[in-house]
């Protein structure tokens, strides 16, 4: 049955759902980012900035291929006398545009997208989001190391320097709406902080436990017009009920920390929040934390089944680090500033896919997590390549036989009653870890 329905929803798509991704991004927004940045193009180059651009981002979907071959195959570099770009020449544009120009271009490409993709996915008025951290791994440069620093663990520091990075992303469509990122010291909450401005009215952001903190939710929901978030509880949290709302279900108060209020004196001294305790068959009792108090308006066990929905952010960052970032160590750029800009190609990147992804889902009539990541980033990549040499007569044809390569990117209905408690699949090696101390020459060595 799975299969049949599948089937029919493929049967429903165009083959042009997938065109060119550079469409997607408006070439005004290109000369804006780059004029908004001073970083625009004033003499003929080979390497343009608008072009350069289109180099970071090719980056991220051609993890195989090296920089230099990116420009080649996609044909970024404007027509001369030689056939290809020198690599010295694909280093000094990339160092021109620095990082600013991509982060501006994220910025205004992700709050069109992703915020009218939550528009469309409302729970009861409501756009759903979500926030939350991940760690991302870089070259182990001396550069790098000093700004990014590292994790640190009972087994010692980690083998590469590590970025810390806040997303918030539009939970039904994956798209990211935000990030902010930077050394890894740094924390999750002080990065979040970052992104609240980013959270549009009439909404609802769902968040890990650790963000659990008054100077982090209470400016979320007064900040802004019916802006709400959610939580679950950790352990230690203590509060006084202030009203039975329903069975399992109360209007809590909680006081705000002493520190809290030093270091933030417009904050209250208490905290009006909502409780709902649940639990499913096998597991503890589990209490989420809510400023949705309107039981009515909000039933408990629809904000129960809302806040599992924050695991869609999980997989989009799986789909990231897993699948667009193909599992690599660490990704290329030895430079804090390279780091930066190649960031934000990939936060782009993903952003383009999944954009393409939630039209192909409309034409299907279907929920846009129904859509395989995987087959959509292969397709698309496999088309760019394809299209950057083919002749503009041969692409309808090629792109009316593309119909057999879509079955694959409809996936079953999800099996939500399943269940799989987080467990250790592969064991950790028992070789000792390498670090910097192991690395040192011997004695005598030249």
């Amino acid at each position: 049955m799975r299969l049949r329905e599948s089937l029919e929803c493929v049967a429903e798509i165009t083959p042009e759902a997938f065109e060119d991704l550079r469409r997607d991004l408006d070439p005004e927004w290109v000369l804006q980012a780059l004029e908004a940045t001073g970083t625009a193009t004033v003499r003929s180059r080979r390497l343009p900035a608008e072009q350069v651009i289109w180099l970071v981002i090719g980056m991220a979907l051609f993890r195989n291929r090296s920089i230099q071959d990116v420009v080649n195959k996609l044909n970024l570099a404007l027509p001369s006398a030689s056939l290809t770009v020198a690599p010295s020449s694909v280093v000094e544009a990339r160092a021109r545009l620095g990082a600013e120009p991509m982060a501006w271009l994220f910025g205004i490409s992700a709050d069109r997208w992703a915020h009218a993709s939550a528009q469309q996915h409302r729970w009861r008025g409501l756009a759903l989001y979500g926030a939350d951290g991940t760690t991302l791994r870089v070259p182990d440069s001396k550069e790098n190391a000093r700004h990014f620093g590292y994790a640190q663990s009972v087994r010692g520091e980690s083998a590469y320097p590590m970025v810390r990075v806040v997303g918030l992303m539009a939970l039904r469509s994956h798209l990211l709406a935000a990030a902010s990122f930077g050394p890894y010291d740094t924390g999750e909450i002080s990065y979040a902080v970052n992104l609240w401005s980013s959270v549009p009215r009439d909404s609802l952001t769902i968040v890990d436990r650790a963000f659990f903190s008054a100077r982090i939710l209470i400016p979320l929901a007064a900040s802004g017009t019916n802006r709400h978030w959610l939580i679950r509880s950790k352990k230690n949290l203590r509060w006084r009920v202030v009203q039975r709302l329903g069975a399992r279900d109360d209007l809590v108060e909680m006081t705000v920390s002493r520190e809290a209020r030093r270091k933030q004196p417009s904050l209250p001294k208490t905290w009006v929040m909502r409780a709902v305790t649940y639990q499913h068959k096998g597991f503890r009792a589990q209490t989420l934390l809510t400023s949705l108090v309107d039981a009515e308006a909000f039933p408990a066990q629809e904000i129960v089944a809302r806040y599992h929905e924050r695991w869609e952010l999980e997989l989009g960052y799986d789909e990231i680090k897993t699948e667009l970032l193909d599992r690599e160590e660490a990704i290329r750029c030895r430079t804090p500033t390279g780091v930066q800009q190649e960031l934000w190609g990939v936060f782009l990147a993903y952003n383009l896919v999944r954009l393409e992804m939630e039209r192909v889902a409309a034409a299907a009539g279907i929920e846009p997590t129904r859509i395989s990541f995987v087959a959509a980033l292969r397709l698309i990549c496999d088309e760019w390549l394809w299209c950057a040499i083919a002749s503009p007569g041969a692409i309808p044809k090629h792109l009316r036989n593309l119909r057999a390569a879509l079955t694959s990117l409809i996936l079953p209905p999800r099996r939500s009653e399943r269940s799989f408690p987080r467990a250790v699949k592969i064991k950790m090696s028992n070789y000792p870890r390498k670090r910097r101390s192991l690395t040192a020459r011997p004695k005598g060595s030249k």
